[in-house]
């Protein structure tokens, strides 16, 4: 099958499915006598575990060793469990870091006096974020 179809059933667009081929994460297919790639239900396989792989935020290196653990049949589950779990990880401190994030941008929407005047402290704080840090730290010390 040409990559038009490989794309179509991967759920991978034609452009992903070449740069996985430039940095070696798809081994180069074969070349009809037309010169045009032919992908197999292998490369499909590989395609749609690198699709949901990347879905899961995966990174390419990450990406990289969950293939090489999925195509090797001598693969230890322990490898993918601690791979996973350190995936775990990031995911948990990002959605703190959201979380962070969530109260701060709540925090400068109640800051706000969200009418007609010039003056605001959502920009206040933008341009000034020691003010921000600084009342922070005292709302902290006050607890």
């Amino acid at each position: 099958m040409n990559i038009s179809e490989a794309a179509k059933l991967s759920g991978l667009s034609a452009k992903t499915i070449r740069y996985y081929e430039s940095i070696e994460l798809l081994s180069q297919p074969r070349r009809a006598g037309n010169g045009y790639r032919s992908y197999h239900h292998g490369d499909i396989k590989t395609l749609c575990f690198l699709r949901q792989a990347r879905q899961f935020g995966f990174n390419i290196a990450q990406c990289r060793l969950l293939l090489g653990l999925y195509k090797n049949p001598q693969r230890r589950s322990g490898e993918v469990h601690q791979l996973v779990s350190d995936k775990l990880e990031e995911v948990d401190a990002h959605i703190r870091e959201l979380g962070e994030t969530r109260d701060l941008l709540a925090s400068l929407v109640g800051a706000c006096s969200n009418n007609d005047e010039p003056d605001c402290a959502i920009i206040d704080s933008l341009a000034d974020p020691r003010e921000q840090v600084e009342s922070q730290c005292l709302t902290e010390n006050d607890r």
